[in-house]
């Protein structure tokens, strides 16, 4: 090859290697398209389902249970005999404490006719004391003696009202052998059975646990110290059940306690929901899992969260600077230029955020893509939230 030849090839060669260069792109986005639609504030939270009354049937004395009346999920109505102890040894009890009344009774007979005996004495001692028959100290001595026949029968009379009490308790305690429902409604609990014995020496046991009306339920629920401040009395809340999971009920709450509820520095507090159970789906101790709406937002303008947590490099943020009071700055794609937008932001719903400030269909920067090569990098519009609000929490 001649001299010539390869001077043509080298600068061929140096041709081609400085058209095959191109200037070097510029960073990667991924954005999200503004748009309108719905944004609603929720607050969620656990609870209990429950009676809105509850009853805890006990007894009042110690003993063997002879007989019940009545089982789980029974009907009950006020007055009717639950069940039954034995109840021998306190009418045995009651025997004894009316023989001890008898006993007292007579006794303050007795006392009645040993004073009416010492006022005779002391009449007649007075008689023959003005005729100056006795000497004055026999009068002494009938007047001493009435005396103590009276202090007798007051002493009497406090036998028979102790033996008198003693008697009613014995009454009492028979009758409370005899266990009846304080209230209409439904067994939920049977903790003994025919024979078991009780005992109510320091406390009354818990024989049965009684549901007022199961057609009236409530739902305690945790709602936590930073969501309390958005509920109110009144609120409309709605929940469903791991029994019935497609199946959404409706409530009202009643109260808002402020007592806390402290479980490992976890602060909550009870929003009492009362719910109609007219169907009776619901069983008390059902896990209950609720939803609160406190604010709404129709056709509002919304973006996704993952634009308000953007932050771009070091040099376009101290080129945006900082926004005014009460604002926050959104990083809109223009072509291929970044550019910080100063706007308003309202409700969120978890994903989605109301802002004032924008146009519908501008295009949110979400995140910045991975520069190292095409495999690192996803494509605009992807992998961002959902603008359909697939990503939202479910909505009752």
């Amino acid at each position: 090859m001649s001299r010539h030849s390869l001077v043509v090839l080298a600068l061929s060669s140096v041709t081609l290697a400085a058209c095959s260069q191109k200037p070097a792109a510029g960073p990667k986005y991924t954005t999200a398209k503004v748009d309108t639609g719905p944004v609603i504030g929720r607050v969620t939270a656990t609870g209990t389902v429950s009676a809105l009354v509850t009853v805890q049937v006990g007894a009042q004395v110690s003993g063997r249970i002879q007989s019940l009346n009545v089982d789980f999920n029974s009907k009950v109505t006020k007055g009717q005999v639950l069940a039954k102890l034995d109840p021998s040894l306190f009418e045995a009890a009651l025997s004894m404490a009316q023989a001890n009344e008898k006993a007292a009774l007579a006794g303050l007979t007795r006392a009645q006719a040993q004073e009416k005996d010492a006022q005779r004495k002391l009449a007649r001692a007075k008689t023959l004391a003005d005729q100056k028959l006795v000497p004055l100290a026999e009068l002494e001595s009938a007047q001493a003696e009435l005396e103590v026949a009276q202090a007798n029968i007051q002493a009497a009379e406090g036998s028979v009202a102790q033996a008198r009490a003693a008697r009613q308790q014995a009454q009492v305690n028979l009758a409370y052998t005899t266990i009846t429902s304080p209230i209409d409604g439904t067994v939920v609990s049977r903790a003994v059975d025919v024979g078991q014995t009780v005992a109510a020496s320091l406390q009354a046991p818990t024989l049965f646990t009684i549901a007022e009306n199961l057609s009236k339920m409530q739902v305690d629920t945790n709602v936590a110290e930073a969501d309390v401040g958005k509920l109110s009395d009144g609120m409309e809340a709605s929940f469903s059940v791991d029994a019935f999971p497609t199946r959404v009920f409706k409530g009202r709450i009643r109260q808002i306690r402020y007592a806390p509820q402290v479980v490992q520095n976890v602060v909550t507090y009870d929003a009492v929901i009362d719910v109609a159970n007219d169907e009776l789906l619901l069983r008390p101790g059902m896990t209950a899992n609720v939803s609160f709406v406190y604010a709404r937002a129709d056709d509002a303008l919304r973006v996704p969260n993952a634009a308000l947590r953007f932050r771009p490099d070091a040099e376009l943020a101290r080129k945006a600077g900082k926004p005014e009071p009460g604002k926050r700055l959104l990083w809109v794609l223009d072509g291929e230029t970044p550019t910080a937008m100063p706007v308003s932001v309202g409700l969120s719903d978890g994903t989605m955020t109301v802002v004032q400030g924008l146009s519908e269909g501008a295009q949110v920067i979400t995140e910045k893509q991975d520069s190292g090569g095409s495999g690192g990098a996803r494509p605009s519009g992807l992998g961002g939230p959902s603008m359909g609000g697939g990503g939202m929490r479910r909505a009752f």
